[in-house]
C-alpha cells in the first residue's frame, strides 16, 4: 500500500468520522428536542422544525441558568412601562375637567381620543419594530420620548395643542405594554413565568401615582367657575403634567443606567444569530456564576434557520417593506390552532378595550357625580376616594400571579374567567349603590377584581405567541385596544355618562370576556413559551 493510497484510506475514514459526529450531535439536539420540546406550548405547532429545535435548547439553558438578580432588574425596569402607560392615559382624564374650563373646548372628549390615538400609533410602530429591528431600541428610547412631550403638555396654550402634546407623549408610552412583556418573558425561566402576571401590579403603581397627583394639586390649584378661569388660577393640572414629566424622565435614566439591555436570546436566535444568542445567556451565567452548557455547536448541529439575516435583504429596505409586516402577520395564523388563539385573544383585547375606558376613564365623573349626591362634592374627597381606588388595583395582579401558578384555579384561562365574572357581579352591585361607603367600597372592589382580569389576560398574550412574531401579535392587540378606547371617547361624548348605564355595558363586556378566556386553545401552566 502507497503513501497515497494510505492517506486516501485514513482520510475517508475520518471524513467517515467526522459525518458520523455530526449526525450523532444531530441526533442529541433532536432527541433533546423530543424530551423537553413537549412541554413547549407550542411544541406541537411546529412550523420550523430547526427553530423549534434551537428553541428547545435556548428554553433549556433559560432553565438551567435560573432565576438571578438580573431578571428582578428587569421585573423592576419593564414594570417602569407598565406604569408609565397608565400614568400617561389617566393624566388626561384626571385633567380633562379643568382645562375644559380654561380652554372652552367644542369636543369635549378630545383628549381622550388624542390619547389613544397615540397609543394606537405607538402600538404599531413599536410593536413591528421589534420584530423587525430587535426589542433592544424601543426599550431605551420609548420612555424618553414620553417624558420629553409630558413636560411640555404642561405649558400647552391651547386645547388643541394640548391634545397634540398628549398624543405624542402617548406614542412613547404606546409601546411599552407590547415590549414590556415580551422582554421580561423572552429571559425569564419556565416555572417563574406567572410573574408576567404580577408585573400587572406597576400598571395599579401608575394609577396611584396619578391620583396621588391629582390629590396633591387639583384641590389647591384649580378653578371653580369655568367663567372665571385663567392660567393663572388654574395651574394645578398644568403642575401634574410638569411632575408627571420628571417621573417619567427618571424613569427612562434609570433605565439606560441601571441595566445594559442586550436582545434577548430568543429574538436573536429567530435571526439566525446563534453565536450572539448564546453570548448572552453565558454572559448572565457568568455573571451570577451558574451553570450554562450550552455550546455553539449544539446549535448548529440543528441546522440553520431560514431568516431574513440568510437573504440579501438589507435592514433599510426591510424597514420599509410592507411584506416584512405581512410576514410576521402569516406567521400568527401558521396553523390553525395558532390562528385560533390569536384571533380569540385580539377579540379579548376588543373588549376589554371597550369595557376598560368606559369605567375607568370616566371614573373621576362617576366619583363626582356619585359624591355630590351623597354630600360629597368637594374636589378634595373625590381626588381622595380616585387615590384610595387605585391603590386597590395594585393587588389585583398580585393575587392574579399566585392564581396563575395553582391548579386550583385552572391556570391562566381559570383565573380570566374567574376574574371577568367577579368583576361581572361587582359592576352589577354597583349600580345599588346608595350611600358614599358603598360607593367608595365596590369601587375599590371592581377595581381589584377588573385587573385580575386585565393583568392576567396582559401574561397570557405574549405567552401564546411565538417568539418570531411576539411583538408584532403584541402589537396588534394592544392597537386594537386603543381603537376601542378612542370608540369609547365618542361614546363618552354622545352619551350620559352620569347613567348607570355604561356600567350595565361594562358588566355585559366581562361575561362575553369569560366565555371567550374558556375558548382559548392554549394554557400556559407548567408550559414553557417558545
Amino acid at each position: 500500500m502507497d503513501v497515497e493510497q494510505s492517506a486516501g484510506i485514513f482520510g475517508a475514514s475520518d471524513a467517515a468520522e467526522t459525518g458520523k459526529k455530526k449526525q450523532s450531535d444531530r441526533s442529541i439536539a433532536e432527541d433533546r428536542s423530543i424530551g423537553h420540546g413537549e412541554n413547549d406550548l407550542l411544541g406541537g405547532e411546529k412550523v420550523d422544525a430547526v427553530l423549534a429545535a434551537k428553541m428547545v435548547l435556548v428554553n433549556d439553558t433559560i432553565d438551567e441558568i435560573g432565576f438571578t438578580p438580573h431578571h428582578w432588574k428587569l421585573f423592576c425596569l419593564n414594570g417602569f412601562g407598565y406604569a408609565v402607560d397608565s400614568l400617561i392615559l389617566l393624566i388626561q382624564s384626571i385633567i380633562s375637567t379643568q382645562a375644559r374650563k380654561e380652554f372652552h373646548p367644542g369636543y369635549a372628549t378630545g383628549l381622550t381620543i388624542a390619547v389613544y390615538v397615540g397609543m394606537l400609533v405607538g402600538a404599531i410602530f413599536w410593536g413591528f419594530s421589534a420584530d423587525i429591528i430587535g426589542r433592544r431600541f424601543a426599550f431605551n428610547v420609548s420612555l424618553f420620548v414620553s417624558s420629553i412631550f409630558t413636560v411640555v403638555a404642561g405649558a400647552s396654550p391651547s386645547w388643541v395643542t394640548l391634545g397634540l402634546f398628549v398624543c405624542l407623549s402617548a406614542f412613547g408610552a404606546g409601546g411599552n405594554l407590547v415590549l414590556d412583556t415580551t422582554v421580561f418573558l423572552e429571559y425569564l425561566p419556565s416555572r417563574d413565568q406567572w410573574l408576567l402576571t404580577l408585573m400587572a401590579a406597576w400598571w395599579g403603581l401608575g394609577q396611584l401615582i396619578a391620583g396621588l397627583f391629582a390629590w396633591g394639586f387639583l384641590p389647591n390649584y384649580s378653578c371653580e367657575d369655568a367663567a372665571d378661569c385663567t392660567r393663572h388660577n388654574n395651574q394645578g393640572w398644568r403642575y401634574i403634567w410638569y411632575t408627571s414629566g420628571a417621573f417619567v424622565f427618571v424613569l427612562s435614566i434609570l433605565r439606560i443606567t441601571i441595566i445594559r439591555l442586550e436582545e434577548t436570546p430568543k429574538f436573536l436566535l429567530t435571526e439566525g444569530r446563534d453565536a450572539d444568542a448564546l453570548r448572552v445567556l453565558q454572559n448572565i451565567a457568568t455573571k451570577y456564576q451558574r451553570p450554562c452548557s450550552l455550546t455553539l455547536e449544539r446549535l448548529e448541529a440543528c441546522g440553520t434557520t431560514q431568516t431574513r439575516s440568510t437573504s440579501a435583504v438589507g435592514l433599510s429596505q426591510r424597514l420599509i417593506s410592507p411584506k416584512e409586516v405581512f410576514l410576521h402577520l402569516q406567521g400568527l395564523y401558521a396553523t390553525r390552532r395558532m390562528g385560533w388563539s390569536t384571533t380569540l385573544v385580539w377579540f379579548s383585547w376588543l373588549l376589554i378595550g371597550l369595557a376598560y375606558p368606559l369605567y375607568n376613564v370616566f371614573l373621576p365623573t362617576y366619583l363626582a357625580t356619585r359624591g355630590a349626591s351623597f354630600g360629597q362634592s368637594s374636589q378634595y374627597i373625590t381626588w381622595r376616594n380616585y387615590a384610595i381606588n387605585n391603590t386597590c388595583s395594585i393587588f389585583g395582579p398580585v393575587v392574579a400571579g399566585f392564581m396563575c401558578r395553582s391548579r386550583w384555579f385552572w391556570g391562566r384561562r381559570g383565573t380570566m374567567i374567574i376574574g371577568a365574572l367577579i368583576t361581572m357581579v361587582f359592576f352589577f352591585c354597583y349600580t345599588q349603590v346608595r350611600t358614599a361607603s358603598q360607593n367608595l367600597g365596590f369601587t375599590c372592589a371592581i377595581s381589584f377584581c377588573l385587573n385580575i382580569y386585565y393583568g392576567t389576560l396582559y401574561a397570557y398574550t405574549p405567552e401564546v405567541f411565538p417568539s418570531a412574531h411576539r411583538g408584532t401579535g403584541n402589537g396588534v392587540a394592544i392597537g386594537l385596544n386603543r381603537i376601542m378606547g378612542i370608540v369609547s371617547a365618542v361614546v363618552g361624548n354622545a352619551a350620559n355618562t352620569n347613567t348607570p348605564v355604561p356600567i350595565f355595558i361594562c358588566a355585559a363586556l366581562y361575561i362575553v370576556m369569560a366565555i371567550v378566556a374558556a375558548a382559548f386553545p392554549f394554557e400556559p401552566y407548567g408550559r414553557r413559551s417558545s
